[in-house]
């Protein structure tokens, strides 16, 4: 046998199947990298588009929001956030998603009828009502000024008082004209209060479009109210 036509064979051979590895490479790396993003965004930071109207202008639709999926592994969630929070089980009833869900939930998709992005007024122990004889709303007794809530809305167009319990959320949005929040559910079971274990994550910014880019801070005025006594 020639040596020489044999060793061009084999060479021959290893570049033909050379493009098919290489293709096996690429899918794993991509595949790889899914899997490293999925675990960071599950644990770590989270990035969610917004598809309502319900918090402008502090948040608008179409803008990317980075989120802090830490921010209260050690620290109470605090009045004035601005939270990511599954919604199933308050705003939703809770039932057991489908294939198509969990891979809506996965990706993020914009509209997921499941995740919602609100301010929190309450916490628990507090007493939150509105409206006073100025128009405000009172967290557990003290009237606030609310700058983030859209220009030209009231406080609220539904009278409330309520009492949040331990472990639950008084939340809203801040176009209060346009905003299905607490308010909508007062009567229901759990009356409109998201339960702490059903928060995602704090918004810490908008990422997206680029020329958009800027932190989101909590209201340092609802932060500085007094607790419930």
């Amino acid at each position: 046998m020639d040596r020489s036509t044999e060793s061009e064979r084999f060479s021959a051979s290893t570049k033909r199947r050379s493009p098919s590895r290489g293709w096996r490479f690429v899918v794993g790396a991509l595949a790889a990298a899914a899997v490293i993003t999925l675990g960071v965004r599950a644990t770590v930071v989270d990035f969610f588009y917004i598809g309502s109207t319900s918090m402008e202008s502090t948040l608008n639709p179409g803008e990317g929001l980075l989120v802090n999926r830490l921010a209260y592994k050690d620290a109470e969630i605090q009045r004035g956030d601005v939270v990511i929070f599954d919604g199933r089980g308050s705003f939703l009833p809770y039932e057991r998603p489908n294939a198509l869900d969990s891979l809506a939930w996965a990706l993020r998709l914009a509209g997921s009828d499941a995740v919602y992005v609100k301010r929190v007024i309450g916490v628990g122990g507090d007493t939150v009502s509105c409206c006073g004889p100025d128009g405000r709303l009172s967290v557990n007794g003290v009237p606030v000024e609310e700058p983030y809530v859209f220009a030209g809305d009231k406080a609220s167009d539904m009278d409330f008082d309520v009492q949040i319990p331990e472990g639950r959320l008084w939340v809203m949005g801040d176009h209060r004209s346009v905003s299905e929040d607490s308010r909508a559910l007062l009567g229901a079971p759990g009356g409109g209060m998201i339960v702490t274990k059903r928060v995602i994550g704090k918004v810490s910014d908008v990422i997206w479009p680029l020329d958009s880019k800027r932190p989101i801070e909590g209201s340092s005025i609802l932060s500085g109210l007094p607790n419930a006594e």
